[in-house]
């Protein structure tokens, strides 16, 4: 059905400054989602997904075991979800998903990110409703009416099923995305997923000319430098 959508994923970085980043923001989210669903990815479904987007991503496994084992301890560190809406180039729409300690240093970081590009931090809710947040999974399958069957005779709500070049794509409400991916895996067995996320999915995209394109591209390298920032998402074309 074509409908666009950001796959975000961490390039594997080349140097070594830009692979701690990585592998600091993987530790961190596998930590807030161990700590809060539980230890054993078997029963956290949402630990499970992460681990394998970081294995994906050539986190070593000690990096994951260390933030696995740091959520054992009953103290530690506070981290909370803070999500910033604001304006990039030529009207394009940001959405940029944090996990932070310190709100007020994580936002000062994020609204000077958004200055130095030239571009504007907008109030909560200003560009959300203009996107689908979205469960999105991703597998080896050619035919999409057996995998919308299966996922109808499990109650799941699809927003979207399309298939391309053996790969089937499910969306499917934020709120579905365990039971979908449950679904899919009681359907088909052990399944290896390309794509196994919660996103943002813009409604609409939005051009670039190479002016522009540059003003963004540099948006988005100042965020993904901070290390409270998780995800970005945006409606640039």
């Amino acid at each position: 059905m074509g409908r666009a959508y950001q796959n975000r994923k961490e390039s594997m970085a080349k140097t070594s400054d830009q692979k701690a980043r990585v592998y600091s923001k993987y530790a961190r989210e596998i930590y807030v989602s161990a700590k809060s669903g539980g230890l054993d990815p078997a029963g956290n479904l949402a630990l499970r997904s992460i681990i394998d987007r970081a294995k994906k991503d050539q986190v070593p496994t000690h990096v994951i075991d260390k933030a696995i084992d740091k959520a054992k301890g009953t103290g530690g560190e506070d981290f909370a979800l803070a999500r910033y809406e604001g304006f990039g180039p030529n009207g394009t729409m940001v959405i940029v998903d944090c996990l932070t300690d310190n709100p007020n240093r994580t936002f000062g970081d994020v609204r000077q990110c958004f200055n130095k590009a030239k571009c504007k931090l907008g109030n909560t809710g200003s560009v959300s409703h203009l996107f689908d947040h979205s469960a999105i999974l991703v597998f080896s399958h050619d035919d999409e009416e057996a995998v919308l069957e299966a996922l109808m005779m499990a109650d799941v709500d699809v927003s979207d099923i399309e298939s391309e070049d053996g790969k089937v794509t499910v969306f499917t409400p934020h709120t579905e995305y365990f039971k979908a991916r449950q679904a899919i895996i009681d359907e088909y067995g052990e399944t290896e997923f390309d794509v196994d996320e919660i996103q943002f999915v813009p409604q609409l995209t939005t051009s670039l000319g190479d002016e522009d394109q540059a003003i963004m591209d540099t948006l988005i390298d100042l965020l993904d430098y901070l290390e409270d920032v998780q995800k970005i998402y945006h409606n640039a074309a």
